[in-house]
C-alpha cells in the first residue's frame, strides 16, 4: 500500500476522532439504561452492535495509518 498523503492522514484522524466520540457517547448511554433498569433487550441489543461496529471501523482505519514494514 502507497504512503498516505497529509490530507488523506488527517482525513482519517479526523473520522477516528469522530467514531471514538460516538463510541465513548453510546457507551455512557448504554451505562445509564442499565443503571436505571431500562428493559427494552432489543433496543440495548443493536446499541451494543453499534458499539462494536464503532470499535471495528475505528481499528480499521488506525491500521491504516500504520506504515507497511518490508519484510
Amino acid at each position: 500500500m502507497p504512503a498516505l498523503s497529509d490530507t488523506e492522514t488527517v482525513r482519517i484522524k479526523v473520522r477516528i476522532a469522530a467514531l471514538e466520540t460516538e463510541h465513548r457517547d453510546l457507551d455512557t448511554a448504554l451505562n445509564h439504561l442499565e443503571a436505571t433498569g431500562f428493559d427494552d433487550r432489543l433496543a440495548l441489543q443493536r446499541m451494543k452492535k453499534r458499539k462494536l461496529q464503532l470499535k471495528d471501523e475505528i481499528e480499521q482505519l488506525g491500521m491504516q495509518l500504520v506504515p507497511d514494514i518490508p519484510a
